[in-house]
């Protein structure tokens, strides 16, 4: 299990979004999801933290998703 390194630009998110994204430009980006090096609490997609793009970990990583072509 990695931290998913996410799109979004890491800042406050406006407190009445449904499905918020992050501000246009920033210094990190959204980490999600946890890993296998830190405890048990931070393993939900709802925890957020940030790291810069140019760090690379061994518990960071990406998630491959496909978008339905309509």
């Amino acid at each position: 299990n990695v931290y998913e390194w996410c799109l979004d630009w890491y800042g406050d998110y406006p407190t009445s979004a449904v499905d918020p994204t992050g501000p246009d430009t920033g210094s990190g980006r959204v980490i999600r999801g946890g890993s296998w090096y830190y405890g048990a609490n931070g393993c939900r997609s709802a925890a957020r933290g940030y790291e810069y793009p140019g760090n690379n970990k061994s518990n960071y990583g990406i998630r491959v998703a496909l978008v339905p072509v309509k």
